[in-house]
């Protein structure tokens, strides 16, 4: 199998050995956490799931995938963090539970089994229907339900854009599958209005960078909506050379969210930013091949301390196959032509209704 590779910033073998990096991490029962002996979650375990598929380690992707079968709850949901053998946190975020329908369309569209695709579409229909229930008449989701399903009282950008994007990979996967899902594509339709048209039906994270470069990746905005909103805020978000800050008054660096604002900016045509970004986040590369999570300027001191994480490794192999075209998903993340389009809809009333917090 073909390996992503980005000239002059990464090579196809470097690309193995980091995916390797989740394959050490990753429990006999498929659960892949963040570091060794550290907690998992469904969003991230499905983007560690997403680059071992990339690079053809598909039983080790498909055990991840199957641990989601199985600690699947009978509503639909997965709980915020799991321990190796047991609940870390019963919370019930939707943003998470939206994203195998994500996992389960990259996987498909790599292997073209369809055998995993009918295996999994219980899960993501269930999954889907429960994230569902908790959006609003006007369009926005709710981030969470506690676990006695009491429903948290307001919604995320950062969340709402992923489940915009996850939504319409549901639609896709549906598709797939042969099913017609027209309230999906009337929920993701509504949605996508409200992230283009109702900011104030979010909870105010402004000085957070996913806040300011999800809702591209999304597929609610047009292009050039998309690079306004990039760059009016780059400046503030980007320290030149180093990287994309976590919180834009604090000096911390990501390398996965410098990778996914450089998909972002993939997304809108800035090749070039996109692939500075991208060599940028290779800094926090380690001698073993995987990936600090983040670093604190200038002082370049790692933050947490030392940490390694699951969804860091991922997160580079992803979008280094996004700049180099190399597997037939590696467009997903980023490309809007490969999801279904939103639907339109007549009208515009969308900024009617007071925000949810």
């Amino acid at each position: 199998m073909l390996l992503p590779e980005v000239s002059g910033v990464i090579t196809a073998a470097q690309i193995r050995a980091t995916a390797d990096t989740i394959v050490d991490l990753q429990l006999p029962s498929g659960m892949i956490p963040w570091f060794p002996g550290g907690h998992a979650d469904p969003w991230n375990h499905v983007e560690a799931a997403m680059a071992l598929t990339t690079v053809g380690l598909l039983a080790e992707a498909e055990a991840a995938y199957q641990w989601l079968h199985d600690q699947q709850r009978p509503d639909g949901a997965w709980h915020q963090y799991y321990l190796a053998d047991s609940i870390e946190q019963d919370k019930l975020d939707a943003n998470c539970v939206a994203y195998i329908a994500t996992g389960v369309l990259h996987h498909h569209t790599i292997t073209r089994d369809d055998g995993f695709l009918e295996r999994m579409w219980p899960v993501v229909e269930r999954a889907i229907d429960w994230v569902l229930d908790l959006q609003t008449p006007r369009g926005e989701i709710r981030w969470a339900r506690h676990a006695d399903g009491t429903p948290w009282s307001f919604a995320l950008l950062t969340g709402s854009s992923s489940m915009c994007h996850s939504l319409r990979s549901a639609i896709a996967v549906a598709g797939q599958i042969g099913e017609s899902r027209p309230d999906w594509e009337l929920s993701a339709a509504l949605l996508g209005r409200v992230i283009r048209e109702v900011p104030k039906a979010f909870a105010p994270k402004d000085r957070w960078a996913m806040d300011w470069y999800y809702p591209v990746l999304s597929g609610a905005l047009s292009a050039p909506a998309s690079r306004s909103r990039l760059a009016a805020r780059f400046d503030e978000f980007v320290i030149d050379g180093e990287g994309v800050r976590c919180v834009s008054d604090k000096p911390w660096v990501t390398a996965a969210e410098t990778c996914e604002c450089a998909m972002a900016h993939l997304a809108v045509g800035e090749i070039d930013i996109a692939l500075a970004l991208f060599a940028w986040s290779h800094k926090m590369r380690t001698e073993s091949h995987d990936y600090f999570t983040g670093m604190v300027h200038p002082q370049r001191v790692t933050f947490p301390a030392d940490e390694r994480s699951s969804y860091t490794a991922a997160a580079i192999v992803l979008t280094a196959d996004a700049l180099s075209g190399t597997t037939p998903a590696s467009g997903l993340l980023w490309d809007e032509r490969a999801l279904p389009v939103l639907i339109d809809l007549p009208g515009s009333d969308a900024r009617a209704g007071e925000p949810t917090h």
